[in-house]
């Protein structure tokens, strides 16, 4: 059975009319087939956000043709687009110090199957990890970082990381509970493909012990946000959220275990809609085609 290349094509533009037209369009007379489309306007913004997974079905017409052709229409229409492989594993970075539910979680999903990834390299200042790392075969690098680090020591670690992640050509960097904040040049350069995971208790509980403070508070809530890392501190475009119900019999420890699993189970959801090229940027927000 011959099976045809697919593609992953997601494009914003301006909002205007015969968007869908052009691109289907384009799509047909090249040979290709439409498996599913996703489509939305933002009123607010005047952009439009597209995303088509399709297979290319006219074996006369190249990859390489078919991207110039597109970068022709892209640039008519003003559009900024990306056009994927669809069966191509993204190569992820994780990054961790030393609380590890995030990783590991992250780790069996990717064992699994269950996350098209490749993972070339676990990053640490810590070196908790380093076991769990070589268990999965995955090189792991220890960039410690002191307390209280001079400005150019933290330049020195951070152009490691950069150096890890030129060397590894990585798509995604993932800080599955990375206790660093990185400089703004870091998150500049990370821009979009960057997420990172927090307690949904910010900015209400800043600093240490969140879970403890939210339970001298009595909160009935606890959750999770999924974000893209920018230089403003867990104030990136959002990706994905959720909350469990809690209650005043519930202690620290309780509200610790349960906010965790959480924070797992929302990271999972946005690592894997990023690598199936599900979120597109909307300014300060984020597009996500489920």
């Amino acid at each position: 059975m011959t099976t045809h290349p697919e593609y992953i094509l997601t494009l914003s533009c301006l909002d205007q009319r015969g968007i869908v037209h052009r691109v289907s369009g384009f799509l047909a007379d090249h040979g290709c087939n439409i498996i599913d489309s996703a489509q939305f306007g933002d009123a607010q913004s005047r952009l439009f956000f597209m995303r088509v997974h399709f297979s290319a079905e006219d074996a006369s017409v190249s990859d390489s043709s078919l991207r110039a052709e597109f970068a022709v229409l892209a640039a008519t229409m003003q559009m900024n687009a990306q056009l994927n492989d669809a069966h191509k594993k993204p190569k992820m970075m994780l990054m961790v110090s030393k609380i590890g539910h995030c990783l590991n979680d992250l780790l069996f999903r990717y064992r699994s199957g269950l996350l098209p990834v490749e993972i070339p390299a676990i990053v640490s200042n810590h070196t908790e990890f380093y076991q769990l790392a070589a268990s999965y075969n995955i090189p792991f690098h220890h960039l410690p970082l002191v307390a209280g680090a001079s400005p150019d020591d933290k330049r020195k670690q951070e152009q490691k990381i950069l150096d890890l992640v030129a060397t590894h050509d990585i798509d995604l960097v993932v800080l599955a509970r990375y206790m660093q904040i990185l400089s703004p040049e870091l998150c500049d350069a990370f821009r979009g493909r960057a997420i990172n995971i927090h307690h949904s208790f910010l900015p209400s509980f800043k600093g240490a012990k969140p879970y403890a403070q939210a339970h001298e508070r009595g909160v009935k809530l606890i959750g999770a946000t999924a974000h893209f890392v920018t230089g403003d501190l867990d104030e990136g475009p959002i990706i994905e959220q959720d909350v469990e119900r809690v209650d005043h019999a519930m202690d620290p420890e309780t509200l610790t275990a349960i906010g965790r699993d959480v924070e797992c189970v929302v990271l999972a959801r946005a690592v894997k809609w990023f690598v199936e090229h599900r979120i597109l940027l909307n300014g300060s927000k984020t597009v996500v085609f489920k």
